[in-house]
């Protein structure tokens, strides 16, 4: 009685995570934690399959009604065609093949392998792979929920991530985004693994989540986000064991690994950029400029002093340069004065002349950018990123299909509009379930690495000057996550159980 007691006081551990005591009393291994996730997608099979097929119809709408090949992916597809064809990783300018560094080799990686098995320009098998790796994502994030709530929590996270229109509509677009979320996910969910196991001196999540976070990086740069996140919370668990006087040197050991593995890729893509651009580039460039192309510093500069909104990069920002740009469509907050809006409207004509930012222009930007900044310090620095951020989060996820950017003028045709508040109104009920998880559900302390992920990647977005919502889908995984730790312990009070 007394073993079959503890041997189910196990299970239950095991479920919620508990990984670190059940360790250090019974020999706790990894092929438990497989155990944990086969009896649960045995015992819910039905639910789960009905989940999965769900989800999977809900990405063949978005990729048979909004198939998205834009111009991103014409150049990533251009790459990889001249990597499989050529072996030269280049872009193709005319009949010319230039050697490029303005993209990172991983989801060139990804379209070369898919083009020799589909055939070249096969996009269409790119999405239904990418409905596929997204799946796997909605199997990680469950098993984030299972790990640091409950198994409850994690049957919700999974339906939340199989119904999220902001995966599904992603897989319908040949860009990094899916493989980004996956990797993401994956990293945190293997780091959890690590920190619940730091006191058995398993070694083999950590270097999972460093050839994650690998991937992450090379598909692109922000993907470094994660290790920074991991590093910092590594860090802190580092000091709080230092002060309670515990042993620290796995963890120490940990963040080595990670930091190692983490880097070690970009070593090569690094060495190949010395040997043939001639340049240090260990990351892809900020602007994605080509060797010796004029970046306009000072217009962005000038841009990042007042464009809050996501309206304005489409309309402002991404038009610079190549295309005139409407100087009505500039809101009021981008002048501080009469005088100031006329010497505005007077750069815009001589950039409309020209198309082009030519330095010498680019200077009179600098110097308008720089006598706001300095008139509005507070406003700079504090407000305008928290609105960036705030747009970011919370207006309707629409860059990928037909409704207008501005929704909210409600000019468009009436089924694009009401795509634009029904998503808008999705995305807040996730973020606000996000949020009310974080202190109304039952967490489990490796949980905090979670939020900490959050929280350094919402304030490299805030340094941006264009506001792209897609940037904060790498999130997603985590507020679902905290939105199931909410749901679930509604439920258990509702039920009153908490099997």
């Amino acid at each position: 009685m007394a073993i079959g007691g503890q041997r189910t006081q196990i299970v239950h551990a095991e479920c919620f995570g508990l990984a670190n005591d059940v360790s250090r009393r019974t020999g706790f291994s990894k092929t438990r934690y497989i155990h944990c996730v086969r009896e649960l997608l045995r015992k819910h099979s039905r639910f789960f399959l009905i989940a999965t097929l769900a989800g999977i119809a809900l990405r063949l709408i978005f990729i048979f009604r909004f198939p998205a090949i834009t111009t991103d992916s014409f150049i990533y597809g251009d790459i990889a065609k001249n990597w499989l064809q050529h072996r030269v990783y280049a872009v193709t300018d005319g009949t010319t093949l230039v050697p490029t560094y303005i993209r990172l080799p991983g989801y060139p990686a990804f379209l070369a392998a898919m083009f020799a098995i589909f055939g070249m320009e096969h996009y269409r098998a790119v999405l239904f792979m990418q409905v596929l790796v997204d799946l796997c994502t909605c199997l990680l994030i469950a098993d984030i929920a299972r790990r640091v709530v409950s198994p409850r929590a994690a049957r919700i996270a999974f339906l939340l991530a199989a119904l999220c229109p902001f995966f599904a509509n992603y897989t319908a677009a040949a860009l990094t985004e899916t493989w980004e979320i996956f990797f993401t996910a994956l990293a945190l969910d293997l780091a959890i693994v690590g920190l619940q196991e730091s006191d058995t001196g398993t070694w083999m999540p950590w270097l999972g989540c460093g050839l994650a976070i690998a991937a992450a990086i090379l598909l692109r740069p922000d993907g470094g986000l994660l290790l920074v996140a991991t590093g910092l919370y590594l860090a802190w668990s580092v000091l709080k064991r230092v002060s309670r006087r515990q042993a620290y040197s796995r963890l120490i050991f940990a963040g080595l690994i990670v930091a190692g593995t983490s880097l070690a890729p970009l070593v090569p893509w690094t060495i190949r950029n010395l040997h043939t651009m001639h340049r240090f580039q260990p990351l892809a460039p900020r602007y994605a400029n080509e060797e010796n192309e004029f970046v306009p510093a000072g217009f962005n500069h000038w841009v990042k002093t007042w464009i809050i909104d996501y309206a304005s990069v489409e309309e402002l920002y991404w038009p610079v340069p190549g295309s005139a740009i409407d100087a009505e469509k500039l809101p009021s907050r981008a002048f501080d004065s009469e005088q100031q809006q006329d010497e505005t409207e007077s750069l815009i004509d001589d950039y409309n002349h020209a198309l082009h930012v030519t330095p010498a222009l680019d200077a009179r930007f600098e110097q308008l950018a720089e006598k706001r900044i300095h008139d509005a310090t507070f406003r700079y620095h504090l407000w305008l990123p928290l609105a960036r951020v705030a747009d970011m989060w919370l207006r309707p996820r629409t860059e990928m299909l037909p409704s207008d950017t501005r929704w909210w003028e409600f000019d468009d045709d009436l089924r694009w509009s009401v795509l634009a508040v029904s998503l808008g109104v999705i995305g807040l009920l996730y973020v606000s379930a996000g949020i009310g998880g974080i202190f109304r559900g039952e967490l489990q302390p490796p949980s905090g690495m979670l939020l900490l992920f959050v929280l350094v990647r919402t304030a490299f977005l805030s340094t941006l000057e264009n506001p792209e919502p897609r940037y904060t889908l790498e999130c997603y995984p985590v507020i679902i996550v905290f939105a199931a730790a909410l749901l679930a312990r509604k439920r258990d009070q509702g039920c009153g159980t908490s099997s």
